[in-house]
């Protein structure tokens, strides 16, 4: 991999995905609905577009040229109704095939391991959407990874735990999310794979 394509990378988590990356020496493009988000770390580090990931042809553009992508769209905490996200990802998917760039990562939440109605009533609309997303990922032929993490916590890197299809814990740091989600592109073992990542707890 030389060169990413990133989705949400100047929220918490995104910001540590980009973080990662370069110092991985990766080339990254990001896609930005506002200048202003984007962090003076590593503003000038990376090739930003300018758009929305529901604008297809911007998709089209972040995408084009590149070895892979990470998604980590988020709603800055509006916890309302949308179908921004879902949206995203299917133009991302389709995006991806059309360019013939297989390797995709993408941040969802580790609701989507509990069932329904044992939700939070707070989350249910973002689950609904997470689930939306997911979904559309595991229909594709991509060379998917899923991760599902419980609460980010902005805490320092420790060690983690990663499971298939089921969540390991209650928390993982940032910087270890943002780490993985680079990471497992290159990690063949997960490819196709719905994952649950946390932090490990020494009594």
């Amino acid at each position: 991999m030389q060169k990413l394509a990133i989705f949400g990378g100047t929220g918490m988590t995104g910001q540590c995905v980009v973080d990662h990356a370069l110092r991985k020496g990766l080339k990254l493009r990001l896609l930005v609905r506002d200048m202003k988000t984007v962090p003076n770390t590593f503003r000038d580090k990376v090739e930003i577009i300018l758009g929305d990931v529901t604008d297809y042809t911007k998709v089209q553009e972040v995408i084009q040229g590149t070895n892979g992508v990470v998604v980590v769209l988020g709603t800055r905490n509006n916890l309302e109704p949308t179908t921004v996200l879902s949206t995203g990802t299917e133009n991302i998917v389709k995006a991806m095939k059309e360019a013939s760039i297989q390797k995709l990562s993408i941040c969802l939440s580790s609701f989507l391991f509990y069932d329904p109605e044992k939700v939070p009533t707070i989350f249910e609309h973002i689950n609904k959407e997470h689930k939306r997303m997911l979904d559309i990922v595991k229909e594709c032929d991509l060379e998917w990874r899923a991760v599902l993490p419980p609460h980010i916590a902005d805490e320092p890197s420790a060690e983690f735990q990663v499971l298939q299809d089921k969540s390991p814990g209650r928390t993982i740091s940032k910087l270890d999310l943002g780490k993985f989600l680079i990471d497992c592109l290159t990690q063949e073992q997960y490819i196709r794979r719905v994952l649950g990542i946390a932090t490990v707890k020494r009594s």
